[in-house]
């Protein structure tokens, strides 16, 4: 099989990829896969996921109320709380709720090979409308704003660790909408890489970034306004995470100057 793969490249491997079934084990390597999207507003950031390790569940999301500065979010070991449907997002958990449809697209896929591990896909949905309803305690909003959509699966490497930003934002010489996925880690060759700028909706792929830790990466500065994080150690598995929501600057290959709204992320996982 010819590893990497990225949409528009031809000899697409033949595996298992979803929508398709994926066997539950590779060799000793479980399966994971997840789900995260994310939307950006002026008024608020919120991100929602449901991931699987195996056959264990677990689901979480954050809403960052810019106005008040309040950051609401919960992690748990269970789908419920969080629904994730083709199109759809829901969150009924606590002081929040939420009914959001998403405008969909094909989406940049991506096939590699892992080290120590199996393969992984990714397909990754940059710029992509978030539409409806949330609430926070006391407050409503109806929202209408850019967003991203994270689909991931495969046989990763039994220790894992990755570097992540993602955002949308504008070109400030010429107002043209920008989404970008820049990573480390995870599906970063130096070509047929998930690496992706989308330019008023237009993909492209973008070379190796070098991150600054959380403080940004490739041409982006991040200041970060809440940050969402979650660390376990479950002896067979652990997990040490953090995702701040938060603001960009910098540039982007193709848009030049940007301002933007997205999350960072930094991962490490023993899966």
């Amino acid at each position: 099989m010819s590893m990497p793969w990225r949409t528009g490249l031809p000899g697409r491997p033949e595996v298992a990829v979803p929508p398709a079934r994926m066997p539950m084990l590779q060799g000793r390597r479980p399966l994971k896969r997840w789900r995260w999207v994310g939307a950006f507003s002026d008024e608020l950031l919120l991100c929602a996921a449901v991931a699987r390790i195996g056959p264990l569940p677990v689901s979480w999301w954050a809403v960052w109320d810019r106005s008040s500065r309040t950051l609401a979010e919960h992690t748990v070991k269970r789908v419920g709380p969080v629904r994730l449907d083709r199109g759809r997002v829901r969150i009924d958990d606590g002081p929040v709720t939420a009914d959001l449809t998403v405008d969909e697209v094909p989406g940049i896929e991506t096939i590699s090979m892992h080290p120590g591990g199996g393969y992984i896909w990714t397909r990754k949905q940059g710029g992509v409308r978030v539409r409806g309803d949330v609430t926070l305690a006391d407050r409503a909003f109806v929202l209408d704003a850019p967003g991203f959509v994270d689909d991931s699966a495969g046989y990763h490497a039994r220790r894992t660790s990755w570097l992540w930003s993602a955002g949308v934002g504008t070109a400030v010489a010429d107002g043209r909408s920008v989404a970008w996925n820049l990573v480390t880690g995870l599906h970063d060759g130096a070509a047929a890489s998930e690496r992706t700028v989308w330019i008023d909706g237009v993909a492209s792929e973008v070379g190796p970034v070098a991150f600054d830790g959380l403080d940004g990466g490739g041409g982006l500065r991040f200041r970060a306004e809440a940050t969402r994080a979650h660390a376990e150690n479950a002896l067979v598995v652990a997990s040490d995470y953090e995702q701040p929501f938060g603001t960009f600057t910098g540039t982007l290959p193709g848009a030049g100057e940007i301002t933007g709204l997205g999350v960072m992320e930094r991962h490490r996982a023993v899966w």
